[in-house]
């Protein structure tokens, strides 16, 4: 089956932050507080994606109100921050909104991503994703995390769902 075919089955699409929305660099102040620094070009696709009617979600193991506000704002269906298993927020999803795995698209790049991408149809991973990650990846975009991967990704599965 050709990639586009598989993203024409897409329902839902899952994000991690650190490294896919967000570059992999973290900003670190004295007191401890952590900023992250989103693409304005990845938010305007996202906020198109959810007028057009598909599903998204994030699962990350960072705790940010900041991302929690940002992301419920634009839409997304669930925001869920602190997930330090992330594999049982998926499956908390799936039950809730009773969307197959295999029509889950879920976009990570390291790690603790490596278990959700085993668990959905759709594993994709920016440029710079771990190895392991890309080894179990569908589709690795030409873009690196926070700097227009979620963009890539998000514009093909609009244009295969000719949305």
């Amino acid at each position: 089956m050709e990639f586009v075919d598989t993203l024409k089955q897409v329902k839902a699409l899952i994000f991690d932050v650190d490294g896919v929305l967000a570059s992999s660099f973290l900003h670190v102040f004295p007191d401890g507080e952590q900023i992250r620094v989103l693409n304005r070009k990845d938010d305007y696709i996202l906020q198109l994606a959810i007028k057009k009617g598909l599903l998204l979600a994030i699962i990350t193991g960072g705790k940010s109100d900041a991302i929690q506000t940002h992301y419920t704002r634009m839409g997304f269906a669930e925001v869920y921050t602190g997930a330090h298993t992330k594999l049982e927020k998926l499956e908390e999803f799936i039950e809730k909104y009773n969307i197959p795995p295999h029509n889950i698209l879920y976009m990570g790049d390291d790690i603790p991503d490596y278990p959700v991408m085993k668990a959905v149809g759709i594993p994709v991973c920016p440029t710079d994703a771990a190895s392991e990650i890309k080894a179990i990846s569908l589709y690795t975009s030409h873009k690196e995390g926070g700097k227009g991967c979620v963009r890539d990704i998000v514009e093909q599965v609009l244009n295969a769902k000719q949305l």
